[in-house]
């Protein structure tokens, strides 16, 4: 059983001692890349050159990482479990890197932002581009996602997302105020009628969004009464449902039925009078925008003056969302 033990450990101190610092930015880059001529014209070498580096890596290390077809690449339980590590160590250098720099006030390496699809393309992709032409040295990577990704991992360094996290383990920061309307076109109120409270809005077509961890379908109201906050909880129906907002905003356009959509993607249409609010005198729970990001990446000049940026940014917007 000792010598069982000893084998192993030998095995695994092998695979330690053959794995180059080098390989982990180059095996990060292979698989983002997601082919090998395409990592070979990012990395400025052949595509032969890239697949001997590669199988010289699995050579040293004893086992495959990519499963490679002519056509496709895929990796490998032990590939996935590489490239998780190999991104957390890269992640940790550059903060270690621009935290023993001189204050730190540079911003650059390498940024990994996450956002949802509508909001994420709208307004988080263009205060990225304004950010990254006065701050030359960063590479930024923008993940557009339906849901935020789980908190515990360690995929990217500022996610934005709609309410506070519940996880005390990373820092949140407020970086605008956000609200949820009910809006329709006027095509769908002249022929439906306006819903005067919230339980009439079971007579009507609600358009669906499925998003987050929401409960779907579930429209929560309040309005005050006096000294006191009545809320209903309004279980809608319709015939159409996605999980994209920007899909959902256009339906509501296209005169299918009410929609519960945050004021930053609609306050034109209803500026313009394309959209009409409904039932304006009930609220709908906040959802605030925030930027979260975990505690090691907080002193990082990158992360810092991003997050700053889109604050800014968002305050100069809040008379007009």
């Amino acid at each position: 059983m000792a010598s069982k033990t000893r084998s192993r450990g030998a095995s695994v101190a092998t695979a330690a001692a053959a794995i180059a610092p080098a390989d982990l930015s180059f095996f990060s880059t292979l698989c983002s890349a997601g082919s090998l001529s395409a990592a070979a014209r990012e990395l400025g070498i052949s595509t032969a050159a890239v697949s001997k580096h590669l199988t010289q890596m699995e050579g040293r290390i004893g086992t495959a990482l990519l499963s490679r077809t002519t056509r496709r690449m895929s990796l490998t339980p032990e590939g996935e479990l590489y490239l998780d590590h190999a991104r957390r160590i890269l992640a940790a250098i550059d903060d270690l890197q621009e935290l023993l720099s001189a204050s730190g006030g540079t911003a650059s390496g390498l940024l990994r932002v996450n956002a949802t699809l509508g909001f994420g393309r709208t307004h988080i992709a263009p205060l990225i581009s304004g950010f990254v032409r006065q701050h030359p040295k960063l590479q930024v990577q923008l993940q557009l996602s339906v849901n935020p990704p789980p908190l515990h991992e360690d995929a990217f360094d500022v996610c934005i997302r709609f309410g506070p996290p519940p996880d005390a383990r990373v820092i949140a920061r407020r970086i605008a105020s956000n609200r949820r309307l009910l809006c329709a076109s006027p095509a769908y109120l002249a022929r439906h009628g306006a819903p005067k409270t919230p339980a009439e809005l079971v007579r009507h077509d609600c358009i669906g969004i499925r998003q987050g961890e929401e409960a779907y379908g579930l429209w929560r109201l309040s309005a005050r009464r006096g000294r006191k906050t009545v809320t209903e909880a309004v279980k809608t129906r319709g015939a159409l449902t996605t999980n994209d907002g920007e899909i959902a905003v256009n339906w509501a356009l296209d005169g299918h039925g009410i929609l519960m959509r945050a004021e930053w993607d609609i306050a034109r249409f209803l500026a313009s009078g394309r959209l009409v609010q409904v039932l304006p005198d009930w609220e709908t729970p906040d959802a605030d925008i925030y930027a979260v990001y975990p505690q090691r990446v907080q002193g990082t000049a990158r992360v810092r003056q991003f997050v700053a940026h889109l604050a800014q940014a968002f305050a100069a917007r809040s008379g007009s969302p």
